[in-house]
């Protein structure tokens, strides 16, 4: 699909159009420190402008909805943290009550994975999961997954594939894809980018919505990187090239809606 007739598709009808994106690798660059990471330059102000012209902003990240409030403050973007298992309502983040038996099990996680693992990264998302990253020594990467993979099993946890990592989060029926399709209740266009194994997700829920015609226009785009899955790429409509290539389709979009306007 060329970039010129996705842009049509989604300036059709503006009040009925969303746009959503994953947050790590999407719209900010992957770094070593998971703390670290911060929005491209730019992307606040595209984000900023699309809030306005567009029916639907939204983020859907794996960060616990707080860091993403912290690093994404704009008033109307709507953001879905842990997966869609938290979301900023009114200021407060509200847990998925399905959510919350699994928790002593990602606590239990958490601790082990802090004595079995000392020189790699471990993410506690807000009690909510725990990641383990092994980006500052890829040499423990295949032994750190084979520890995931056992302990998700043992606490029955689900486990997601990261890249260079492995989070740990309640095995509940809940991911970016079920999060996009309620958002998209209202809607009859949507983009959703993303560059990692847990935005597939997302893919299938454009594909499932297409498929029954409830989107007129359903816009996947892979956001392309060195790490990410093969399958972002392979399964794209518009594939760019990393968070500034994602950064340069959305100022696009915010182009062509005002010359719509």
């Amino acid at each position: 699909m060329s970039t010129s007739s996705v842009l049509a598709s989604l300036v059709h009808d503006p009040p009925r159009t969303a746009v959503v994106a994953d947050f790590d690798g999407s719209l900010a660059p992957i770094v070593a420190d998971p703390a670290a990471a911060v929005a491209l330059p730019g992307v606040l102000e595209v984000l900023e402008d699309l809030v306005g012209n567009v029916g639907t902003v939204a983020i859907i990240s794996g960060r616990p909805v707080e860091f993403l409030a912290s690093r994404l403050p704009i008033g109307g973007l709507i953001l879905v943290g842990n997966y869609g298992l938290e979301r900023l309502v009114d200021g407060l983040v509200v847990l998925d009550p399905s959510a919350a038996p699994f928790l002593p099990a990602i606590a239990e996680a958490a601790d082990e994975a802090e004595r079995a693992w000392p020189g790699l990264h471990v993410e506690r998302k807000g009690g909510i999961a725990v990641t383990l990253h092994w980006r500052g020594d890829p040499d423990q990467g295949e032994a750190a997954a084979a520890w995931a993979e056992a302990t998700g099993v043992r606490l029955g946890l689900k486990v997601v594939l990261g890249r260079m990592a492995r989070e740990l989060r309640p095995n509940v029926p809940t991911d970016k894809g079920t999060v996009l399709e309620g958002l998209l209740r209202d809607h009859d266009a949507a983009l959703f980018a993303g560059d990692d194994h847990g935005d597939l997700a997302a893919f299938d829920a454009l594909d499932r919505l297409a498929a029954v015609c409830a989107l007129r226009a359903a816009v996947r785009v892979g956001v392309a990187s060195t790490e990410g899955p093969a399958e972002i790429c392979s399964r794209a409509d518009v594939v760019v090239d990393g968070p500034a290539g994602l950064s340069a389709l959305l100022s696009e979009l915010v182009a062509a809606l005002r010359e719509r306007d």
